[in-house]
């Protein structure tokens, strides 16, 4: 059989979607650390860590369309 009847793999995502989607996570999971820090100025609102969420979220919506 010929080479080009088999599947290509798939090319690996791009690696700075990747690093977004890693940033965005450790800003998320920071947010939610702080969130029930003892002291009042390390707290991270409640807004605050949805917005690292809603940011972590996007990233990887990014990164699935990139490899779809």
């Amino acid at each position: 059989m010929p080479y080009q009847d088999r599947p290509h793999p798939s090319s690996p995502p791009p690696l700075d979607l990747v690093n977004e989607v890693v940033t965005r996570f450790d800003a998320y999971a920071r947010a939610r650390a702080t969130r029930d820090s003892l002291l009042p100025t390390a707290r991270a609102t409640p807004r605050h860590e949805q917005h690292a969420f809603d940011d972590l979220q996007a990233a990887i919506t990014r990164l699935r369309n990139s490899v779809g």
